[in-house]
This record gives structure tokens, sequence and C-alpha cells, in this order.
């Protein structure tokens, strides 16, 4: 076969560029399992710092399988709530929702079709995910709240591609985070929380300073924490009342 002609090259390139992909479908393939792993487990990891069963620097020291054995025996239950507040379906004991999944159900807020997940923990400990959007991705986190489902005790963030040492604090920033720990939410409002621009009023026990100069980030967070909150009343509200 000529090696110099056209026909060669093509078909020389039509091989290679096919096994090339056979390859890289098959590495992505064999690394899915270990890529759902881990992400199961920062999950995970991210719920139980929320909640004050540990600190995400501990965590990340730990195995996968180790943080999903202390979720498990943390855990009481985690459910999917629907908009009337009830639950529809018991997750199973170490089954949490991605932020694909959670993206999804944001989606449903508008409609009230979502069934979102509440993680409950023995201690009484609530954990109930937030998403939504900052300035540059998405974003998303979780609220711990006492017996009472109003006092919080923990909170956790995390982002896609906010800018570092500005929207990037919301995950960064331990003093932000525990800004949240005692504070309130108002269910009897429209805003439940507030993270306030130019800080909070003295006395405001549902309120936090928002991060300095980074106002999106910070409005995009209030934004997902109180359409999340708000999905999330009707069952608060049951279960007061029981």
């Amino acid at each position: 076969m000529n090696t110099n002609n056209n026909v060669y090259t093509v078909i020389y390139t039509t091989v290679i560029c096919v096994l090339v992909a056979a390859i890289l479908a098959f590495v992505s393939q064999s690394l899915k399992p270990m890529q759902q792993a881990n992400e199961k487990a920062e999950t995970i990891s991210q719920i139980l710092t929320a909640a004050k069963f540990s600190d995400k620097e501990s965590l990340a020291q730990q195995s996968n399988q180790q943080i999903i054995e202390t979720f498990k025996t943390e855990l009481d239950h985690s459910a999917l709530v629907n908009a009337e507040g009830k639950e529809v379906k018991r997750l199973g004991q170490d089954e949490v929702y991605s932020t694909s999944d959670l993206k999804a159900q944001n989606y449903k807020f508008a409609d009230g079709s979502y069934e979102i997940p509440v993680y409950i923990f023995k201690n009484g400990t609530h954990v109930f995910p937030v998403y939504g959007a900052g300035l540059w991705g998405p974003i998303w986190g979780y609220i711990a709240v006492d017996k009472s489902l109003t006092h919080i005790v923990g909170a956790y963030f995390d982002h896609a591609s906010e800018t570092p040492g500005l929207g990037g604090k919301i995950k960064d920033d331990p003093a932000f985070r525990a800004s949240f720990e005692g504070k309130e939410l108002d269910l009897a409002s429209n805003h439940s929380f507030e993270i306030v621009k130019g800080g909070a009023p003295a006395g405001r026990s549902n309120a936090i300073d928002a991060i300095t100069g980074a106002t999106m980030t910070s409005k995009g967070l209030d934004a997902a924490i109180n359409d999340w909150v708000g999905a999330f009343k009707n069952y608060i509200k049951a279960a007061e009342e029981e």
C-alpha cells in the first residue's frame, strides 16, 4: 500500500480516532463506579459537617467507607418530602441526593411537583439541602437545624466556579459558615433568612452579614436558602404540630 497517498492517510487517521475513542469510553466506564463513590462520600461529608458531627478537614482524612459508616450510625432516617410537607418515600440508609438531583428538583418548585430530601439524625438534627445560582455557576449546600426545626446548628456550602477569595468564601471561609450557627428561620416571613449586604441589623436572629465584595454570590445564596426553606415550610409546620 502506498503510505504517501491521501486514501492511506484518511484510513489511518480514522482507525486511530476510533481506537482512541474506544479506549477513552472504556476508561470512563471503568472509572464511573469510583467517581460515583467519591461523589456520594463528598455529599455525605458535607451533610455531616453541617450537622456538626465532624468537620470537613477531619472527614477528608477518612476513607469513603468510614464516612458512609459514620453517616449510617448517626442517621435515624432520610426521606423525600413533597410540597404538602409529607414524607412520600424513605431513602436507603446511605442514599443521598447529588447536586444534579437537587438541580432537577429545583426546577419543579414553580409547579409544586418536587420531592426533596431531608436527613434526620438520631439526636433530632434535621439537615435541609439548598441549591441555586451564584455569580458564575451553581451553588449548593446544607442547613442543619435542631429539634425545633427553626434554630440553626450548622451549615456547609459549596460552589462550581465562584471567585476565590470572594464568592468562594461560602465554602472556604469557616467564619462565614459559623455565622449561621445559633441563628433562626423565620417561617412567618416570606423571607425566612437573610444575608444582608452591609451587615445584618443588630438583634436580627434570622440574618447574617453578606460577604464583602461578593454581592451576587451572597444574593444567590440568600435566594437558594429561601427557596428551599420555603419548599420545606409545610413539612416543618406539620412536624411542629405533632
